[in-house]
C-alpha cells in the first residue's frame, strides 16, 4: 500500500476539488436504459435502469461522481413519480426496474417520504425492485416500502472495501459493522442486498487492489449479500485526479477486472457482474479490448467461467 496520504481526506477536501454540475431538469431523470441481467432465478430478462434527479447525497465519498448530475435543493413532491413514469412511458415493459438516485432511496431530502406510496404504485407490475442506500440509512423505511410493494425489494449498498485503512479513507461514513447490521436487519425482513466492491480504490496498488477486491466479495457474501458489482475505481470527479497527481490513485487495468470476475463467479455464492460501464478506458490494447469486454458481458450473463482471451499485448 501506498504511503499514507498527507491530504485529509474529509467533506471539505473533496468538495474544493469539485468542478460544476450538470445541468439538470429535477421534472425528468438525467438518464434511463434497458439491459439484460441475469436475475436471481436464473432466467437472463430486461431490466429497466432509470437514473432519477434529485437532491445530492449529504455523503461525500472520496469516489464519487454521482453529485454531477443532482440538484442543490431537494425536488418537489410529486417530482420523483413523474420521473418514473416519464421513464417508463419511453421504455419497453419490463419487469425489473432499478432506481438509482446518485445517493440513498430513503434520504427525506433525496426522495420525498409523500412520494413513496405514489411509487410503489407505479412499480406493482414488476418481479423486482432495486434501489440504493446508504448502510447507515437502512431501517423500517426500508421494511415499511417492501410491504408497499408487490414486487420483490433489492437494496444495493456500497460496501467498497473491507480494507479497515482505506474504507475510512473513503470518507464514507461507515464502518464493517453498519455494513453488517444493514445487511442483516435487510435479509431479516426478506430483502434482498446487493453490494458494490471498489476494485483498487486510492492509495492501492494493482496487486493490492485485486486482492482486497476478492477479500470484499468473499466477505459481502459472508454477511448475507445475494449480489455483488466489482466497480473499477474510476476517475471523473476531481478528488480521484487530484490523488493522481500525486501517485496516490491509478485507475485499475482491465486484466484485474478479469480476474476479480472470475474468482467471484467460481466461488458460486451468489451473482457477479463486472460493471462495464466507459469500460474502454481500462485497456491499452485496441487489439484485445473489445474481446475482452465481450467476454466478461457474456460471464455476467451465464455466470460461468469462460477461456481468457489472448493477445500478444502481454495481457493473458
Amino acid at each position: 500500500m501506498n504511503d499514507i496520504s498527507p491530504v485529509i481526506i474529509n467533506d471539505k477536501w473533496v468538495l474544493a476539488q469539485r468542478s460544476a454540475k450538470n445541468h439538470v431538469n429535477p421534472q425528468r431523470p438525467y438518464d434511463f436504459f434497458l439491459d439484460k441481467e441475469r436475475t436471481p432465478n436464473g432466467q437472463v430478462e430486461d431490466v429497466a435502469t432509470i437514473f432519477l434527479t434529485n437532491k445530492e447525497c449529504p455523503y461525500r465519498c472520496l469516489m464519487c461522481d454521482l453529485w454531477k448530475n443532482t440538484t442543490d435543493q431537494r425536488v418537489s413532491d410529486g417530482s420523483i413519480p413523474m420521473q418514473i413514469q416519464w421513464a417508463m412511458d419511453h421504455l419497453s415493459i419490463v419487469q425489473h426496474i432499478k432506481l438509482y438516485n446518485s445517493g440513498n432511496f430513503f434520504d427525506g431530502q433525496a426522495i420525498p417520504p409523500a412520494d413513496i406510496p405514489k411509487i410503489a404504485e407505479l412499480l406493482k407490475t414488476h418481479k423486482t425492485v432495486t434501489i440504493e442506500n446508504h448502510p447507515k440509512l437502512v431501517d423500517e423505511r426500508c421494511v415499511a416500502f417492501n410491504d408497499l410493494l408487490h414486487p420483490n425489494l433489492h437494496v444495493a449498498m456500497g460496501l467498497e472495501t473491507v480494507h479497515p485503512t482505506i474504507l475510512e479513507q473513503l470518507n464514507k461514513r461507515m464502518t464493517l459493522k453498519d455494513f453488517d447490521h444493514a445487511t442483516t436487519y435487510l435479509v431479516k425482513n426478506d430483502i434482498s442486498v446487493r453490494a458494490f466492491i471498489l476494485l483498487r480504490p486510492p492509495f492501492l496498488t494493482e496487486i493490492e487492489g485485486v486482492k482486497w477486491a476478492k477479500k470484499s466479495i468473499n466477505y459481502a457474501f459472508n454477511a448475507g449479500v445475494e449480489c455483488c458489482v466489482i466497480i473499477p475505481t474510476r476517475g471523473g470527479n476531481g478528488a480521484l485526479e487530484q490523488l493522481q497527481k500525486t501517485q496516490q490513485f491509478f485507475p485499475p487495468k482491465i486484466e484485474s477486472l478479469e480476474e476479480v470476475l472470475e474468482f467471484g463467479i467460481q466461488l458460486n455464492h451468489g451473482r457477479v457482474f463486472a460493471d462495464l460501464w466507459d469500460i474502454n478506458t481500462f485497456s491499452q490494447c485496441e487489439k484485445c479490448r473489445e474481446k475482452r469486454n465481450e467476454r466478461m458481458g457474456q460471464m455476467n450473463i451465464t455466470q460461468e467461467y469462460s477461456p481468457p482471451v489472448n493477445c500478444d499485448c502481454g495481457i493473458s
